[in-house]
């Protein structure tokens, strides 16, 4: 975990200050453009330039500053449910070994209770085509929560799955990623302002299985705890897209194979509601 902040550290030191010379870079070539001014004696002598950029200046201060071409937001937050999609085939060798006399119903989930909850801590658009067409990329954490309804628990070394007769009053399983987004934005209002625009986004992203456990509490137990891999792949590539209508904002992801290396087949997928600051 202490591995995991100091790399989080240092990429957000990195794309920080990216952005900082990117702004750098802005407001030198705004201070260029200021009004030029000649002083003779007691005469001020004011350039039709600087007139020029005065207009210029009054008119971006009434119809909304000039677009960035780089565009920073910090700790963008997303609140949604995750399920997956189950194509297992229980009658299977590899299912059977992995889970001995399972049958689909043991991994339904309850929908309302699997929460997906993202913390994208940097997210930057790149200005390519007149701000109609931007590369977007960030950085940031997927937190999936998969509550089940039955009363299946984990085994370790090697990783298995059997149905408890313990009653759980909770019955989860968590996979946390640290997850690297690439898409294309497309804004159909370039002209508008931020949180009137319209657009969507589509693209990729690459996540790392730093976290995984499984919890479960009973009232024979109480409440119980076990890490493990559970033989979910380290990394997890998934189709994502974005869907802006002013200032709300709408996600969804939809991995491109199964999060099990073996015995499952449960491609997972994400919905939900984005808070951003732009």
């Amino acid at each position: 975990m202490k591995k995991l902040c100091v790399l989080l550290a240092s990429v957000c030191f990195i794309l920080s200050a990216t952005a900082q010379d990117e702004t750098e870079k802005q407001d030198s070539k705004d201070q260029k453009n200021k009004s030029d001014t000649i002083r003779m004696g007691n005469v001020t002598i004011i350039t039709s330039k600087g007139k020029r950029n005065h207009d210029s200046a009054h008119h971006h201060n009434r119809h909304g500053s000039k677009p960035k071409n780089v565009n920073t937001s910090w700790f963008t937050l997303d609140l949604g449910f995750n399920n997956y999609t189950d194509n297992t085939n229980y009658s299977s060798l590899d299912a059977q070994q992995f889970a001995p006399g399972a049958t689909k119903d043991w991994f339904e989930l309850r929908p309302v209770k699997s929460v997906n909850v993202n913390i994208w801590i940097i997210t930057q658009r790149l200005n390519l085509i007149r701000h109609a067409v931007n590369l977007q990329y960030g950085l940031g954490l997927e937190l999936n929560n998969y509550h089940y309804e039955e009363e299946i628990r984990f085994r370790e070394n090697p990783t298995s799955v059997y149905l408890d007769q313990i009653r759980y009053r909770k019955n989860k399983l968590a996979t946390d990623y640290i997850t690297i987004p690439v898409m294309l934005n497309f804004n159909l209002t370039p002209k508008s302002y931020e949180h009137r625009s319209i657009g969507f986004s589509v693209g990729v992203s690459a996540g790392y299985l730093y976290s995984s456990r499984q919890k479960y509490i009973s009232d024979e137990t109480g409440k119980e705890k076990l890490k493990d891999d559970f033989d979910l792949r380290p990394f997890k590539i998934s189709y994502v897209g974005e869907l802006k209508m002013g200032p709300i904002k709408l996600y969804g992801s939809l991995a491109t194979e199964s999060i099990f290396e073996k015995g499952l087949d449960q491609t997972p997928y994400t919905f939900g509601i984005r808070f951003s600051h732009d």
